[in-house]
């Protein structure tokens, strides 16, 4: 494994993020120590595409119950990645 298969977890597939698909954006779980341009540069090699910008955010846990006892889910980080009109990562053409 490289160091740019760690920096991005996993696609993020929701109707948020495929409606931010058909504006050429693309939205990923990402480790949550990787800055912006070490995730911009994770996605130039891994998928052969050249990305525009890098937006991240930190999305925080939401409060829930099991039974008698209170917790959260884990907070974790989001990148939404940007790419020129004309390239497409095929990871997700096939959703």
């Amino acid at each position: 494994m490289t160091v740019y298969e760690n920096i991005l977890i996993e696609p993020v597939l929701s109707e948020k993020a495929n409606v931010l698909r058909e504006e050429g954006k693309y939205v990923f779980k990402v480790d949550p120590a990787a800055t912006k341009i070490q995730i911009k540069e994770a996605v130039r090699r891994l998928f052969n595409v050249h990305p525009i910008s890098c937006t991240t955010m930190v999305v925080g846990g939401k409060p829930k119950r099991q039974r008698y006892r209170s917790g959260y889910t884990a907070t974790w980080k989001k990148a939404i990645i940007r790419l020129p009109k004309d390239e497409k990562i095929s990871l997700f053409e096939g959703v």
